[in-house]
């Protein structure tokens, strides 16, 4: 790795605090898969990205500290920061395992921010088997959930069930069991469960419970979010265009991501946010 080392950037922060932090390591060549789980686990972040150029743009995969997972939106952030900082602000075109995306970096009076291009989206109702279970998982009843955002799978480079709740107090009490979520998520082909709570239509309040990764929540949620919007979208929700999500409030790291999202089907969704090197 030509004594690459690891950077640590928290993305989507908001100010100066808060943020879900990334492990950033930039190459000449990718590891093996066996060293960046390695690398991953020993971080112990959510997530940890690794890049190594490919032609113009860069080669891209992602683990948690016990799978690689497709697509992670803050740690594209995370590495759209980094680059901005090694190469100037700029667009960077990032092949994925499954997909090919951009982040654009920047890095301006000491300030770092960045923004992706999701994968394509798609939604479609969720089967009532795994609404019931993680309803159940997390101690909801089918009267916690807002009948206006009905309980839907969701996709923008990863798969995530998402879940509207009626309350912003049924949110905060949200709590479960690691192993019982793992094997939830993992039997269901999810990466994440996104819990959300409309504050206003364009204003949203979530969590993302990450067991399938080994990891029980996320303060911040960049692919979720992405898949999120694009279910607003195809939900005919008034969202006027983007919206802001509210992320890792009851984790004590604040988190402030926002979403453009543009009027065609199917079609990739801008989220953006500050970082700040740890």
């Amino acid at each position: 790795m030509s004594g690459a080392e690891v950077l640590r950037i928290a993305a989507f922060a908001d100010g100066d605090a808060g943020g879900n932090p990334a492990g950033v390591l930039i190459a000449d060549a990718l590891p093996t898969p066996a060293a960046m789980q390695r690398i991953a686990a020993e971080v112990g972040y959510s997530e940890t990205v690794f890049a190594a150029r490919q032609g113009d743009g860069w080669r891209v995969r992602y683990f948690s500290p016990e799978s690689e997972v497709p697509f992670c939106g803050h740690a594209t952030i995370a590495l759209g920061a980094a680059l901005a900082l090694a190469h100037g602000d700029g667009v960077f075109a990032l092949t994925l395992n499954e997909a090919k995306i951009t982040v654009e970096g920047r890095s301006a009076a000491g300030l770092l921010s960045a923004a992706l291009q999701s994968p394509p989206t798609r939604s479609a109702p969720a089967p009532q088997a795994p609404v019931d279970e993680a309803l159940a998982l997390f101690g909801y009843t089918h009267a916690d959930l807002d009948p206006r955002l009905p309980p839907a799978l969701i996709h923008a480079g990863a798969d995530h069930l998402a879940l509207a709740l009626r309350s912003r107090e049924a949110l905060a009490a949200m709590r479960y069991e690691l192993d019982a979520g793992r094997a939830l998520m993992r039997r269901a082909g999810l990466v994440t469960i996104l819990l959300a709570h409309a504050e206003t239509p364009r204003r949203f309040h979530a969590r993302n419970p990450f067991a399938s990764g080994g990891v029980y929540e996320d303060p911040a949620t960049g692919a979720a979010t992405a898949a999120f919007a694009g279910y607003l979208r195809d939900l005919g929700w008034p969202h006027g265009g983007d919206i802001e999500v509210l992320q890792g409030e009851d984790m004590g790291s604040p988190s402030r991501l926002r979403a453009g999202i543009p009027s065609a089907p199917g079609s990739s969704i801008r989220v953006s946010g500050a970082a700040r090197l740890m």
